[in-house]
């Protein structure tokens, strides 16, 4: 189990420091959960991830049902062991792909609408003002039939068998069964699946067999009363943490109201976590609402496409005009890429198709996040924030 400790409040805001006590050690929060999505933060060994100041990661719970395999992980000692990582691992339920890999493929939208394209909007929106179902995830008040992306065969996954997952992977903390919604989704549409995600969360409850500390998922989408109806009963029940997913709505202003209606209403002694959350401009943000942990493939993702996150702003590294930069990517950066490379061989090996950069720029840019949020903590500290 985990036991979460809070340091200090603010006085400006909801955010806190804590302290979450985990079997594989401690995380000062508020803190960035790096994606390791395969048990591998893509680009980096463990023991580079180590030195990036990443205090705990997230594995994806259905990649790793795929492959290698749950009994293999449980077989080799679990996650932390098969991964040779020493510090806290949560995993996803495998809700998001749902979302992923039904509505949020067919409509090619991600958990925040950043616009409604003004061509086939109205079209968009009528497609999920239906009784319908995803072209390739079939929901089920018992679970969700899936089609393995790597052989095609059908795969099922219901609360129970996503609990069943975990625990033989053997994360520190794992996430109740739940579908996440999609931005485009009318509030009939949400109202049913909320009302499912709910049934699953009790399912999820009962089944759990271990002492791995289960998560429940606050949903409702962009719609205050189905959230707030949300955190009350998830907060009722006997969840040691909570995590807040699905769609986040149409804008990061929805985004921020959604937060402040469920925060309240969550039981401050124990952790939030928010899903699938991160980018730098977010973060001082969802902090302040109260957020203690999110996660966000942003840091690796950019990196492995030559994007360098810098106090200047963000640098394309694939473009020729760095290759007459001898600039390190920050000078303000600890880290030791910038400590011993310049702009110009990184630009170079991008432009060369070599696979170093992608470390290079993972590596910097997860530190550089890391980096981030300890300032975030020291404001709070300080009481800036």
């Amino acid at each position: 189990m985990i036991e979460f400790e809070i340091l200090k409040k603010s006085k400006k805001s909801r955010a806190r420091l804590g302290l979450l006590k985990t079997p594989h050690g401690t995380v000062e929060t508020p803190a960035l959960v790096p994606v390791a999505t395969q048990a591998a933060v893509k680009a980096l060994t463990t023991e580079e991830v180590l030195k990036t100041k990443s205090q705990i990661l997230i594995s994806n719970t259905f990649h790793l049902h795929l492959k290698p395999g749950e009994k293999y992980l449980k077989a080799n000692g679990g996650i932390h062991k098969f991964m040779n990582w020493p510090r806290p691992v949560m995993t996803d339920s495998g809700g998001f792909q749902v979302f992923s890999l039904g509505f949020g493929h067919d409509l090619n939208v991600g958990k925040i609408l950043k616009y409604f394209p003004s061509q086939n909007g109205e079209e968009r929106r009528e497609l999920l003002d239906k009784n319908i179902q995803p072209k390739k995830v079939k929901i089920t008040d018992d679970g969700v039939y899936f089609r393995s992306p790597l052989d095609g065969k059908e795969l099922f996954i219901g609360p129970r068998e996503s609990i069943k997952i975990q625990e033989k992977i053997g994360a520190d903390m794992i996430f109740a069964f739940d579908e996440c919604t999609s931005p485009l989704s009318t509030y009939e549409y949400v109202k049913n699946s909320l009302e499912r995600t709910h049934r699953w969360a009790k399912v999820c409850l009962k089944a759990l067999k271990t002492d791995q500390a289960l998560f429940g998922i606050v949903q409702g989408s962009r719609f205050k009363d189905l959230r707030e109806e949300s955190a009350k009963l998830i907060n009722s029940l006997d969840f040691p943490g909570y995590g807040i997913g699905g769609d986040l709505g149409q804008d990061k202003q929805t985004m921020s109201k959604i937060l402040n209606w469920v925060m309240p209403l969550l039981d401050e002694g124990k952790p939030r976590h928010l899903l699938g959350i991160g980018y730098l401009e977010d973060m001082e943000s969802i902090i302040k609402s109260g957020v203690d942990t999110f996660d966000c493939t942003v840091p690796t993702h950019y990196g492995r496409r030559g994007i360098a996150f810098t106090s200047q702003g963000k640098l394309d590294l694939r473009k020729s005009q760095f290759l007459t930069d001898k600039k390190p990517l920050d000078k303000n950066c600890g880290c030791y890429v910038c400590e011993n490379y310049k702009r110009n061989y990184i630009c170079h090996l991008f432009k060369a198709k070599e696979i170093t950069p992608l470390s290079l720029l993972t590596f910097h840019n997860l530190y550089f996040f890391n980096t981030y949020v300890e300032k975030i903590r020291e404001k709070i500290k300080e009481g800036k924030i």
